[in-house]
């Protein structure tokens, strides 16, 4: 809870300009709006401390999120459609809080902050639909807000996300379907469809399963797969035979990437 300012009044107090617009991928725009952020202790076990976490990214250093991530309400998560995103964010307009300056971090959206029906929106609640709520790591949080905060009023807007190297296609299933986690995903960073292709196939469609990864009833071992992905913002990469015939369950590919 905000120990010194009702929530009310912070959002409230927030009423600042929201001007400024910034280039996402496929030449989208996305203003400053107006939400709240949160923060998990480094120590506290949660998701975006010991990996996991709602849109099954697992390990966040291995899959290249690093230690700049967030979870999302569900007006922001979209059912994981929102995946991947990337955030910058300013502390605003809260003199004891926000840090001098209001700096802004980037953060990438890795996991789901549920609601708390049971609380009311200044006391536990503020993942609640509609709310517009950034639960941060603490890293990201500490680079806009002091620590003793407990939640703060900030302006957000969608930037393109900045990934070195390729997509990555981690592959997992059984002999009657395929799963892919797909991380490392530049422009707007979500996925909003994906088809594999076999050697001995078309192109299947696949549906998400839960967060990033991708599914489809299909058995393709023995045979090179390619892959069609299309962003939030209707673009489409195809990185053809990403995998070997020889792939194997477990094991991560490297294909295309999003240019901007």
């Amino acid at each position: 809870m905000v120990r010194s300012l009702p929530l009310l009044l912070l959002l409230l107090l927030c009423g600042a300009g929201f001007g400024g617009a910034v280039r996402l991928g496929g030449g989208g725009y996305e203003d400053w709006r107006l939400g709240t952020a949160t923060y998990v202790k480094e120590f506290q076990p949660h998701p975006l401390n010991d990996g996991g976490g709602a849109c099954g990214y697992g390990d966040l250093d291995i899959f290249r999120y690093g230690r700049y991530t967030a979870g999302l309400s569900a007006a922001l998560f979209g059912r994981g459609s929102a995946c991947g995103g990337c955030y910058e964010l300013r502390c605003v307009n809260h003199i004891r809080w926000c840090l001098r300056g209001s700096p802004t971090v980037v953060v990438t959206a890795t996991d789901f902050c549920p609601a708390n029906m049971g609380a009311a929106d200044e006391a536990g609640g503020w993942c609640n639909f509609p709310r517009e709520h950034l639960e941060l790591s603490e890293a990201a949080f500490l680079r806009v807000a002091k620590a003793k905060a407990d939640i703060v009023p900030v302006q957000f807007r969608r930037v393109s996300c900045d990934r070195a190297g390729g997509m990555r296609f981690t592959i997992t299933g059984s002999a009657h379907f395929l799963q892919v986690l797909i991380t490392n995903v530049a422009a707007d960073g979500e996925v909003a469809a994906v088809k594999v292709k076999g050697s001995r196939t078309g192109w299947i469609p696949m549906g998400r399963n839960w967060g990033q990864n991708w599914q489809c009833d299909a058995d393709l071992r023995g045979q090179p797969l390619s892959f069609e992905v299309t962003g939030g913002r209707g673009r489409t990469v195809t990185a053809y035979s990403v995998a070997p015939a020889d792939w194997m369950f477990a094991q991560t590919f490297e294909g295309k990437q999003f240019v901007e």
